[in-house]
């Protein structure tokens, strides 16, 4: 249901990032009013999930609800997602936010450090903000914690990706073979790898990786 709403507050932010460095006068005016009344809408639709979010967290905690698969174990979810935090820091990654989505997560991981949503959230944010370092550290971080072989390969990845951007194709090509002994099935490596030996074509972070957040 909030498909519509997310796609037209897209749109808008677009339409500003684009024109808003070579706008004057009152196109700069209205592009202005129109950031502002983002940021408004943004902060409205948080707090809004907030509110929302908690009276679910009540109604759970006061009714005794009957899992249908009783078999398996419940999931024990991880503390951060119910910070304010962490929802505000996904809202504003939604919106293309990253730097208020960035100022989100530090919060994040200041109080977990070994969240893995929340380094994941700031390696793509600082990544769409073209700061490779800063997101080689969340990314480096993470991957010293994750299990899961799959997960741990795509996360090589974007590590290659990163040295690679950087003409590091040495450390790069490292890392991608590292990332297919992880998970050979993985299709991005081998483009990588080939990227770095030509010295030239796009490198792919990896859309699965995305697809995470």
């Amino acid at each position: 249901m909030f498909q519509h709403l997310f796609a037209e507050m897209n749109e808008m932010l677009r339409e500003i990032i684009i024109d808003y460095p070579t706008a004057e006068g009152a196109r700069r005016e209205e592009l202005l009013c129109k950031y502002n009344l983002l940021r408004r809408l943004s902060d409205d639709v948080m707090d809004e999930w907030l509110a929302f979010a908690e009276k679910m967290s009540d109604f759970n905690q006061g009714t005794d609800l009957t899992l249908e698969m009783e078999e398996e174990p419940p999931q024990r979810e991880a503390p951060e997602l119910s910070m304010e935090s962490f929802a505000r820091g996904q809202g504003y990654y939604k919106l293309l936010m990253y730097p208020q989505c960035i100022e989100q997560f530090k919060t994040v991981i200041t109080r977990y450090p070994e969240s893995l949503s929340g380094r994941l959230y700031l390696a793509m944010s600082f990544l769409h903000q073209g700061e490779g370092e800063a997101a080689w550290v969340h990314l480096e971080h993470m991957v010293t914690l994750v299990r899961n072989r799959k997960l741990k390969a795509m996360v090589y990845n974007a590590m290659g990706c990163i040295r690679a951007s950087q003409e590091r194709f040495t450390e790069a090509r490292e890392l991608f073979s590292l990332s297919l002994q992880h998970d050979p099935s993985l299709p991005e490596p081998n483009v990588n790898l080939e990227v770095c030996r030509s010295k030239g074509g796009e490198l792919q972070y990896g859309s699965q990786l995305v697809s995470l957040l």
